[in-house]
Formats: C-alpha cells, structure tokens, sequence
C-alpha cells in the first residue's frame, strides 16, 4: 500500500523522503552516525521503486516468473559525507537514477537539510535471481526507464 505522506514524492524525476533525525540515530557526540545515512537511503531507495507505478505487485510477479528468486542488492556505493546532521533536524532524501545497464542500475543520492547537502552517494545496485546477476526484467527495465532524464 502507498501512503504518500510516508513514501514521499517523486517530483521533477526525483524522489524525495522526508526524515527526522531521532536520539537513536546520533552518536555520543550528537551528530547522526555515519551508518544511519545507508539506512535514510535504503528507504529512499525503496520508496522510489515503490512509487513510480501503481502496477508495481504485476511487475514483480512478472518478473518472478523471468526471474525466479529474484533481488536487489548493493553493488557498490560511493559516498562523501560533507556535513553532519543532529537530533531533531528534518532531512530530505533525494534519489535519482543516472543508469540502467544489463543486470544493474546505478542511483545518484543526497541527503539535504533545506537546500544544503549534508551527503552525497552514487549506489549501484545489481538484480539478482538464484544467487547470480540476471538482466533485469523488461517490464521492470521500462518502469525503472520511466524517470531517467
């Protein structure tokens, strides 16, 4: 179920989720600690393959049967963290896809706070079936397509 108000927005080919920073999220100096920002991105990430289409249970059906056990995982991530966040700030999770290649995409992130970037992430996540790299599906191909600039 989508719940707009939870998933964010996808606004000018661009997801964005808003995120509050919590006590549990800082570190003993009160600053968010580095690996909470992979967390804020998954969810980025999540929220933006679930928003971009209201067929999204008939696209992965459709791909489990092309692609039997299918996944995403990370690939690979660059990351720079250029400011640091704290308790109680709300931060906007920005995602964007920059590619999609045979078994792959890549994701360009930033986690802002207003209009300053606090970090920056490039993600190349790979599809998966039975343990290998797979191409991706084409109907989940098309929909990932659907944003690209």
């Amino acid at each position: 179920m989508t719940l707009p108000y939870l998933d964010g927005e996808i606004r000018d080919a661009r997801h964005h989720m808003q995120v509050r920073v919590y006590y549990e999220d800082t570190d003993f100096s009160g600053i968010v600690y580095h690996a909470n920002y992979l967390r804020f991105m998954e969810r980025g990430r999540t929220n933006h393959l679930r928003l971009l289409g209201a067929e999204q249970h008939a696209l992965f059906a459709q791909a489990e049967s092309e692609a039997p056990g299918f996944a995403f995982v990370v690939r690979s991530m660059q990351i720079d963290y250029l400011k640091p966040a704290r308790m109680d700030d709300v931060l906007d999770v920005v995602t964007w896809p920059v590619a999609v290649k045979g078994a792959s995409i890549t994701l360009a992130q930033e986690v802002r706070r207003g209009e300053e970037v606090l970090v920056k992430a490039e993600v190349r996540v790979a599809f998966i079936s039975e343990g290998r790299a797979h191409p991706i599906p084409k109907a989940l191909r098309a929909l990932l397509k659907a944003d690209l600039v």
